[in-house]
């Protein structure tokens, strides 16, 4: 009985361990009818663990998947042989399909089959591992790495899998190793020697999980490199394409937006200015009801230094002058620009082509090719809004607007869903001018229902439009989901807008060596972005952030509502970001002062190397020479640790202990013991070197402490002297 319990357990922990390999498959694949296949690994498990006759084992394993192929892929009952009869021509038939190693073309009846003969040799290994050779790391071992796997280059979440193989492999592990040892030994295991084996397995099992599950969880530190796989192969170049998973970064394609994206740390340019700035490359005017193109294209060439008639601010407004230097690290032949661009200055003649739609500037050389710039100034002009003046506009009072430029900017698809336009009407129904109208939609999405993720972010579907299904059913997404959704609302509204992308201000990285007013930022593929402009007639387009957790410094004067003017405010930003889900406009999670950063970690670290690098180099010299001197006396150290360690020690168990630490020190001083020599003729040989009997006396109380487990009291007493004169002769 003791036998068939032990087990018993030992092939409900290959069935477990086996059952790891089938739970991703339902989630990772089309499979159905999953218990089936479980059901076959219990069924064979079982008939081998009862000791069926080999003969019925097959009986009821054909059987079996007999019956399953038929309830998966045929109407007919189990036992009309016409059902059969057609299976069996299936087989025939792919077997041309698998010769012509045409894997697609295998269908799902063969599928099937050969998946339940894969699940059976998998069965069949593992009871030879665990029954005939009494081992199972490998088969652990490539479990982890399966699900360690799948839970990095797949969607399956392997948190609780990893912990349930662990624990399950290493009580595999530690019953095997018991079992093994008992063999070898030769001794009859009863239930105390079973005990104090299983007793600390156990406990260093449970306290493991515990410990795992309580301790804290660092975040990723390195990027997920899947993504990057896998963006790299939906789509070449710079286009980002809303189906799978693609790279942050700027692209051209916005037709189909979407989907996950993963973080770029790729630096695109540096800037040199007194601030930050949201940079400009293009917009978009035309929404498809899955993403944004343009309506059109009227380009013109103008000189590299002449002003460039992009965005232009109304002399009504408000400005000051602002330049700024950059230094791109990407061959983009393309202009980068702040709102308010005035002229850029390149360090050779270039000429400018300007699509007046969608305010893109292309650069040209002096063979009239496209040309990446290594560097060049941009001269812009900062405007300061007075609210005041943006609230003059109202749907009573629209202005002298060109009804060509009302329709392009207040274009939607026909078939847009009327309650975006319901939802827009009722988050500004107390608004009666289009600034407030604008900001009450901006505020909208700050509420605690939205949340910014880049990841776990839908693609609309055929008949979905991307913005309803941002609004109604996901509530989720990244810069593109809050932008578009914005403009399309106002739009709705009968308020232009329109669809802006290029980067955020970036990050801070030192002040400018030339001039102490400017500060250098670094703006990498995270820094990509997009964004809201509304247009206002008498103050033109004026930018709106929408994404929750982003703001974009755009000086606003407002008044009191006495009419005294108030200190300049920038636009109101969006409600604190979730800090789970989060990404600032750097590219990071948003952090407390206090909270750990591994960016700044990792400059502290590269920092303290920099200026200390003889000094560590030297410690380093002497701490592995130190290390490689302990290591080669351990000879002359080790046992007089095994000395001091058995020296305070009374139990006559220590026998064991100190018999075996005996052994591994005499085999470290060269008195090896040989493959299959038995324990007295290895004690023989001990005494013959060291003329003396001490080996022997000691081998002879061993033996009768392995196999009585009990030794007259006071034997270790009497045994210690001669245990200590051994080890003291490996010493000398």
């Amino acid at each position: 009985m003791k036998r068939n319990l032990q087990s018993f357990l030992i092939y409900l922990f290959g069935f477990l361990l086996l059952w790891e390999w089938l739970r991703p498959v339902e989630q990772l694949t089309t499979t159905d009818h999953i218990e089936m296949f479980i059901l076959f690994i219990l069924l064979s498990f079982g008939v081998s663990f009862l000791r069926v006759r080999w003969i019925w084992r097959l009986i009821l394993k054909i059987w079996f998947i007999l019956y399953s192929v038929n309830s998966f892929h045929y109407d007919l009952g189990f036992f009309q042989t016409s059902w059969l009869l057609s299976f069996l021509q299936d087989i025939s038939a792919n077997f041309s399909v698998i010769l012509a190693q045409d894997w697609t073309g295998i269908n799902n009846e063969l599928r099937t089959l050969l998946f339940f003969i894969l699940l059976w040799l998998m069965v069949y290994l593992i009871q030879y591992w665990l029954i005939n050779r009494n081992r199972i790391f490998v088969f652990f071992f490539m479990t982890l790495i399966y699900i360690t796997v799948l839970d990095t280059f797949t969607l399956y979440s392997a948190n609780t899998a990893i912990v349930r193989t662990v624990a399950v492999g290493f009580a595999v592990m530690g019953m095997l190793t018991y079992y093994r040892i008992l063999v070898k030994e030769e001794v009859g295991a009863n239930s105390s020697v079973t005990r104090r084996w299983m007793r600390p397995l156990v406990i260093m099992i449970a306290f493991s999980v515990i410990v795992g599950f309580a301790a804290p969880k660092f975040q990723p530190i390195w990027p997920d490199p899947v993504p990057y796989i896998k963006a790299a192969g939906d789509k070449g170049g710079d286009d980002k394409i809303g189906t799978g998973v693609s790279k942050v970064g700027y692209g051209t394609d916005d037709s189909q937006l979407g989907g996950p994206f993963i973080g770029d740390n790729s630096v695109v340019f540096r800037s040199e200015a007194e601030q930050k700035n949201y940079w400009k490359v293009e917009t978009k005017d035309h929404y498809t009801g899955k993403g944004w193109i343009p309506s059109g294209s009227t380009s013109f060439r103008i000189d590299g230094d002449e002003l460039i008639p992009v965005n232009s601010i109304p002399s009504t407004v408000e400005t000051r002058d602002e330049s700024s230097r950059l230094y791109l690290f990407m061959d983009y032949d393309h202009l980068i620009y702040p709102a308010g661009i005035q002229r850029a200055q390149f360090e050779r003649e270039y000429s400018l082509e300007v699509d007046s739609i969608k305010e893109k500037v292309s650069i040209f050389g002096f063979n009239n090719k496209p040309i990446a710039p290594d560097a060049y100034t941009v001269e812009f002009k900062i405007p300061k809004y007075e609210a005041a003046e943006l609230r003059e506009t109202s749907a009573a009072n629209p202005g002298q607007m060109d009804a060509e430029f009302i329709a392009r900017y207040t274009q939607l698809p026909e078939n847009l869903p009327e309650r975006i336009k319901e939802l827009a009407e009722s988050i500004t129904a107390d608004e009666t001018n289009w600034f407030d109208k604008a900001k009450a939609i901006e505020r909208h999405f700050g509420g605690s229902e939205f949340r910014y993720d880049q990841k776990d972010v839908a693609v609309p579907g055929e008949n979905d439009d991307y913005v309803d299904q941002f609004l109604f059913d996901t509530k989720s997404g990244y810069c593109d989901n809050f932008s578009t959704s914005m403009a399309v609302m106002l739009r709705t509204l009968g308020i232009p807008a329109r669809w802006v992308k290029g980067y955020t201000g970036g990050d801070f990285q030192e002040y400018s060596d030339g001039d102490s007013s400017k500060s250098v930022y670094e703006i990498t593929n995270n820094n990509a972005h997009s964004w809201v402009e509304v247009y206002f007639p008498n103050q033109g387009w004026v930018p709106f952030e929408p994404t929750k957790g982003f703001t974009n410094d755009v000086s606003i004067n407002f008044a009191n509502p006495d009419g005294t003017p108030a200190a300049a405010e920038t636009t109101a930003a969006p409600a604190p970001k979730p800090q789970q889900n989060v990404r600032d406009e750097s590219g990071t999670s948003p952090e407390s002062d206090n909270s750990f950063s591994f960016n700044l970690f990792w400059l502290s670290v590269k920092i303290f190397f920099s200026n200390n690098w003889k000094m560590i180099f030297i410690l380093s010299v002497i701490v592995i020479s130190a290390a490689g001197l302990i290591f080669r006396l351990r000879g002359k150290w080790i046992p007089r640790l095994y000395l001091l360690q058995f020296r305070l020690r009374k139990k006559d168990e220590n026998m064991g202990k100190a018999y075996l630490v005996l052994l591994e020190q005499l085999e470290r001083y060269g008195l090896k013991r040989k493959e299959g020599q038995t324990l007295r003729n290895y004690a023989a040989y001990i005494d013959t070197f060291y003329a003396s009997k001490e080996m022997s006396v000691l081998t002879d109380r061993y033996e009768r402490y392995l196999y009585h487990q009990k030794l007259p009291e006071g034997t270790w007493k009497d045994s210690r002297e001669l245990w200590e004169n051994l080890i003291k002769k490996t010493i000398a």
